[in-house]
């Protein structure tokens, strides 16, 4: 029997990956809106198919705030984006996102 998982996403971070794409479009990173679109659902996908089969890391006593554990998703050669969450038994609520560009990814 294949055991189920839920895989929940915390309001803040959907609403943190909206705003990405409209600031990467306005910031002129990607041509064309369709392109960040993808490049966003990409990293939604990873979420909800990898959060509970990468290995995990222990989050740094100083970014706790963002969750107990994080895994991190290299979208491309310059950016690594740092998942953090929450996991009890077969459920995993992702609770924060940043990426190496945040001043706050030095922590890690």
């Amino acid at each position: 029997m294949v055991e189920k998982r839920d895989v929940i996403i915390e309001v803040e971070v959907i609403y943190y990956l909206d705003t990405l794409i409209n600031k990467l479009y306005v910031d002129d990173y990607f041509s064309y809106v369709e392109n960040v679109d993808l490049y966003v659902e990409k990293i939604y996908e990873f979420i909800e198919k990898s959060v509970h089969i990468f290995p995990h890391k222990s989050t740094p006593k100083g970014l706790l705030h963002l969750g107990a554990n994080y895994i991190f998703y290299k979208s491309n050669a310059r950016t690594t984006w740092y998942i953090f969450f929450e996991k009890n038994k077969t459920s995993y609520l992702v609770t924060g996102i940043l990426n190496n560009h945040c001043s706050e990814a030095q922590l890690i």
